[in-house]
């Protein structure tokens, strides 16, 4: 067993506790391993360890690596989970089962449209900025309501969930719980919150998808490349 799928093994076995704790059917709680900055091979050991759900930040590092494996492990599940610039809206359509950071007017115009040609409809989150911090993207907590209904109103968007990510210098558990209530509110059932250090808060306040990267991979290898 090396590092990476022991790694996974842990984080599995964490997850299955949280889950008995919280009251959770295990199966309720989407592991997505998110590999950004990592290449193939060292994605590949967790792919043949029986990992499925995978999330990366940017789609120009994800279209490099990507293809290819998914060809070879069928049954991949893609997720974006960084910010998406509405003129990748194309790409990420296509590449992405699902995108984790809706979060304004022309990002929803750019992938209604997207969708509307490709046929193909990931499914999608939208990001609410829990601790409106301005350097981060997302909704503000008090627009999340007016922007969920445009969503659907205005640009035929079903959304399907949210995501948050906490202040690094605050307790996560009252930004899930907030992001939680939006999400109940709205009638949306699934909820991305949750990272390696504190996954477990996540779903105990509800999460049905948890982004792990570093419990399972490591050390991040910085990244090379444009952002996108």
């Amino acid at each position: 067993m090396n590092v990476m799928t022991s790694g996974l093994a842990t984080v599995r076995t964490e997850i299955a506790r949280a889950c008995k704790d919280a009251g959770r059917d295990p199966a309720g709680v989407t592991l997505v391993a998110v590999s950004k900055t990592f290449p193939a091979e060292a994605i590949e050991p967790v792919i043949l360890d029986g990992q499925r759900v995978f999330g990366e930040n940017r789609v120009q590092e994800a279209k490099g690596k990507w293809p290819a494996l998914i060809e070879k492990h069928p049954g991949i599940e893609l997720h974006l989970i960084g910010p998406l610039q509405s003129n990748k809206a194309k790409e990420a359509v296509a590449l992405f089962d699902a995108i984790h950071s809706v979060d304004r007017a022309s990002l929803c115009e750019a992938i209604a449209k997207e969708i509307d040609k490709a046929g193909k409809s990931p499914t999608l989150f939208v990001q609410i900025n829990t601790g409106a911090e301005p350097q981060k993207a997302g909704v503000l907590p008090q627009d999340a309501d007016a922007f969920i209904k445009a969503c659907s109103a205005t640009y035929g968007l079903t959304i399907s969930g949210l995501m948050c990510i906490p202040p690094v210098e605050e307790a996560p558990g009252p930004h899930f719980a907030l992001t939680a209530k939006i999400a109940q509110r709205n009638g949306i059932k699934l909820l991305s919150m949750g990272m390696s250090a504190d996954f477990a808060d996540a779903i105990a306040l509800g999460a049905t998808h948890v982004r792990v990267g570093s419990a399972i991979f490591g050390t991040r290898p910085p990244f090379k490349g444009a952002q996108a």
